[in-house]
Order: C-alpha cells, then structure tokens, then sequence
C-alpha cells in the first residue's frame, strides 16, 4: 500500500460523520439491545451501564490483568491508545474494542453462569427462524433444475447480497443492474473468480465469513454448491473466536446454520446434509483464529494465518468489516485500484460486500461520477450497492 501513504486512517472525530454516528449513536443503541436481550443480574446492568458513560464520555481503559486475551490486545496498541478519547484513535480499533469491552461487561470470559453467553444470540436465532429464510429456502428448489454454472452464480450472487435480497430475486433480475444508470453492482469481477476454481486437482477454498444467521446461510449453500460439484475439493470457513460486531458469525451460529438446513424440506435439506458430511469428513474445516477479532488489517496478519491463505487456491473475504480489514481502512481514492491495495495478500483473493462504510476501491472513475451525481456519498455506506472483486495473482 506504499503508493498511497497519504490516504488517511479513518478516525471517528468528526461529528456529523459515518464512523462518528456509529460511535455516538449505533453503540449506545447496541448496549440497549443486549440489556433487553436477556435478563442480566444488577452487576451486570452496572459493568453495561458503566461501558455506556465510557464509550461515549470516557477515555479508553486497558483490560484487567488477568484478561484471557490481555496479551493480544498489547501487540494490537491497547497500550498505545490507552488514555485517548475512543473518537480520537483509528474507527476500525475503537469499534472493535467496544465488542470487547461488551463482553466483559455481560461476563462472557469469566468464570461463572454467564460464561459463553452469546448477547447477540437471539436476535441471530429470530432471523435464522423467521419466514423469511423459510422462502428463501423454498426458492433452492426452484434452483435445482438450472445447468451447474448457472447454479453457482446464482449461489454466489446470494452469497453476496445475503440478507437484501433472496435466490429467487436474484435469478429474476439478473439483467435488471446492468441496464440502470447508476449500477446496483458497482463492480463486478465475477467472470475472474471462476477459473481460479474448479481446476485439477480440486484446490482449497478459504472463505472469511461475515455475519450469522440469514447472511451465512448463503455462504454455506455456495460451499456445499462448489464442494458437491467437484469445483473444490475442500474448504475452510474463517469465523470468530467469539461474539463481535452483533452477527458476525462464530462456530455456535454455523451449525445452528447448517441445522436450519438439515431440518428443512426439500433441495435446502440436500445443501444440509452435503454440509453436516463434509464437516464430519474434513472436507469442511472451521477456523476461529484470535485475529479475526482483531482490531487490525489483514496486512498485519500472522504467519500462521498467512500460511492458511497462501494454501488456498482463492480466498473469498465476505463483508463490509472485512473489506474494510482486507483493502486498509482508510479514505481511499475510489479509483485505487483493488490489486494494488490488496498486493499483499498471500494469493488469490476475492471480496464479495456490500457498501455499508465509506472505504472504497477499484471503481472506475465514470461509476464513481454517476455514484456520486445520483447519490452525493450516501451510495458509500446505505448497504444499496455491492462489489465483487478479485485479485487472481499472489505477491
């Protein structure tokens, strides 16, 4: 990323900003949602009540000396930062350390009753059981009878739009971005993805999930796809070590996932039992590295989670947070190009995300100006717009 050593970190000082709001305005809302979530003990309402003064008012504490992870957190910069307002110091850092400071608060790591509790856990299952994902289940069927390749993009789309949009709208408004002025697809290198699977032998695919619930079902669907048509020979889904980031997807949220699909009807149930086989038979391995809660880019990666990518015939990074891991994030030029602020990473790598922050690459600069004339920067972080991108060479 030496080419552009000016683009500047994003830093949530600034009020009436994207990262600002999320600060000053989502956390306080989030703390609320997981106090009524479930029914805490009055410590616990005084350690969330206290995060809530701290987050907005305060100053950034470090952890308690016996925390589990204290170490990781001193080579993240929890030294550096400490004493710095949580508005001062890099967005991507203070949002991650208030995931970490939630847990603390409603005891997830502490020895006792509430150890291991998921917070975010119900509202993660409400999605996971609505009827929504019922239809969106349903919609597979529909799916079935299609040839292999139009099955796979249909899968990946579905991957890629999680939750805004089901199978069956995807397969009917295929056409539909390509012809409106301002692209709901704002770039699309999804013809560059292909080629890098399904080659012999069957490689490895590394897919870094997102959110849980009707966002990772998606994604278990297009690895049973690819694993059950030869196109890889086996995978391995990158999740949390624990809770972060409200839904982002841990071990507990994919096999809730994948029993959805087991226990539903039809060519869901199929998916399911292609799932539950090939992670009894390591043809589907789990991950929960430490530094995928970590506050950090990617670039910052260890070498043993380097080795894993580098393994890997293509990495498949789902999501805005971790696009924003993945490219730096930082304010960016739009027309940076993707290869280069990727130039890194260990091999093939693609982003599948859809635009809910302001961090940007890759575009050209006629979909930046159409973005921009249509939408002023609202296109940046309102969720309406999606990317695919791919850089198919190792560094």
């Amino acid at each position: 990323m030496s080419d552009h050593p000016t683009a500047p970190v994003i830093v949530a000082d600034e009020p009436g900003t994207f990262p600002h709001s999320v600060l000053a305005e989502r956390h306080p809302a989030i703390i609320r949602q997981v106090r009524e979530a479930f029914p805490y003990e009055p410590w616990q309402h005084r350690a969330l009540d206290a995060l809530l003064a701290d987050c907005t008012r305060g100053t950034i504490e470090p952890l308690p000396a016996d925390a589990h992870d204290r170490r990781h957190w001193e080579t993240w910069g929890m030294d550096t930062y400490a004493g710095r307002s949580w508005y001062d110091v890099p967005w991507l850092w203070s949002e991650s350390w208030f995931y970490r400071r939630l847990l603390h608060a409603v005891g997830y790591f502490a020895p006792g009753p509430w150890q291991g509790i998921d917070p975010f856990r119900p509202s993660k299952l409400a999605e996971l059981d609505s009827p929504a994902t019922d239809e969106e289940l349903a919609a597979l069927d529909d799916l079935a009878d299609r040839p292999e390749e139009e099955r796979a993009r249909a899968l990946l789309h579905g991957s890629l739009w999680g939750n805004r949009a089901d199978l069956g709208f995807r397969l009917s408004a295929g056409g539909a971005e390509e012809t409106a002025a301002v692209p709901a697809l704002v770039a699309d290198d999804g013809e560059r993805l292909w080629p890098l699977l399904g080659t012999s032998p069957a490689g490895t695919l590394c897919l870094v999930a997102d959110n849980a619930g009707r966002e990772l079902v998606p994604d278990l669907l297009l690895i049973a796809h690819l694993l059950a048509c030869g196109r890889i020979g086996r995978a391995v889904l990158h999740v949390k070590p624990y809770p972060y980031y409200v839904s982002d997807a841990t071990t507990a949220d994919v096999i809730d996932a994948v029993r959805r699909l087991t226990d539903a009807e039809g060519s869901a149930a199929e998916y399911g039992r292609v799932l539950w086989a090939a992670l009894t038979d390591g043809r589907l391995t789990l991950r929960a590295h430490p530094f995928s809660c970590s506050p950090l880019p990617y670039e910052d990666m260890p070498d043993d989670l380097r080795a894993d990518f580098a393994a890997a015939a293509l990495t498949v990074v789902k999501g805005d947070l971790n696009y924003r891991r993945l490219v730096g994030d930082r304010y960016w030029p739009p027309t940076t190009p993707f290869a280069e602020v990727t130039a890194y990473f260990p091999g093939p790598v693609a982003a599948l995300r859809t635009l809910k922050s302001d961090v940007i690459t890759g575009l050209t600069a006629g979909t930046e100006a159409a973005l921009v004339a249509a939408e002023g920067q609202r296109w940046r972080t309102g969720g309406t717009h999606a990317l695919i991108q791919v850089r198919t060479q190792g560094p």
